[in-house]
């Protein structure tokens, strides 16, 4: 996440820290990959032999993320997930953004703190993976929400995902766009602190000048955190949830196939 210039989405702000516990059983397993505590859910039935790579948002590992990596894994991919956050998520500290009940906690030196861990840690982890759950004929993709968005950034600019995508991206920069060599989905939200109007447009623009190959999901009536944290118990935020992580199974679908 370094160099100097402007962020077009934002590091994680007050917004990131808004949103509901969602209801349902894990079913993968959690074990160490090179020393970091990962999550590994598996195909029940179809499996199509690849891997998605999973980059939480500050919420790390949660019931929420569990979910979502296995709804992936319904979708034929084995899904591995990594806690760089280490045990120490951002909910142990403040439950939402209106919880000050521990005065003490710097958001600010807790981000600076696992950015810095995360960025030297993510590519051995990747190896890792690679290496434990891979075969000649894997393929791979890589998704990440919120805090997890310049991962698969940067894994998209390097040799080992076919695909990526983010929803509701913080802590993206230029380079981010520009540096990309793969296919990249933005699934985005109408209302986003992190990643307004303005940042996404000119991140489109970006996407468009250099002719990479991209598509954008954008949702009306929604904000950050829609597709991971948002209330079940509405309607309309249940279905943008389901269309989301639908629509980017459906892309890692059609890149990994050519």
């Amino acid at each position: 996440m370094a160099g100097n210039e402007g962020y077009l989405a934002k590091p994680s702000g007050e917004c990131c820290l808004k949103g509901s516990i969602h209801e349902g059983e894990a079913r993968g397993r959690i074990e160490e990959i090179a020393g970091i505590e990962s999550y590994v859910s598996a195909p029940r039935g179809k499996d199509n032999g690849n891997i998605i790579l999973y980059f939480p948002d500050v919420y790390g590992f949660f019931l929420n993320g569990f979910l979502i990596m296995d709804g992936f894994a319904d979708a034929g991919y084995t899904v591995v997930g990594m806690d760089y956050f280490r045990g120490d998520p951002v909910w142990k500290h403040r439950k939402d953004r209106h919880d000050h009940s521990n005065p003490t906690f710097d958001y600010e030196a807790w981000k600076m703190k696992h950015t810095a861990y995360a960025d030297a840690a993510v590519p051995g982890w990747v190896e890792a993976v690679k290496a434990q759950f891979g075969k000649p004929t894997t393929k791979y993709a890589c998704v990440g929400y919120c805090f997890g968005a310049p991962y698969v950034c940067n894994e998209l600019a390097a040799d080992t995902c076919a695909a990526g995508a983010f929803a509701h991206p913080a802590f993206l920069k230029e380079h981010h766009f520009r540096r990309l060599q793969k296919p990249l989905f933005l699934s985005c939200a109408e209302v986003d602190h992190t990643f307004p109007t303005e940042a996404r447009r000119e991140a489109i623009d970006i996407l468009r000048h250099d002719k990479k190959t991209y598509n954008v999901q954008l949702f009306a009536g929604v904000e950050h955190g829609f597709a991971l944290r948002g209330n079940m118990e509405n309607p309309y935020e249940r279905y943008v949830k389901e269309e989301s992580l639908r629509a980017i199974a459906q892309w890692f679908d059609y890149w990994l196939s050519r």
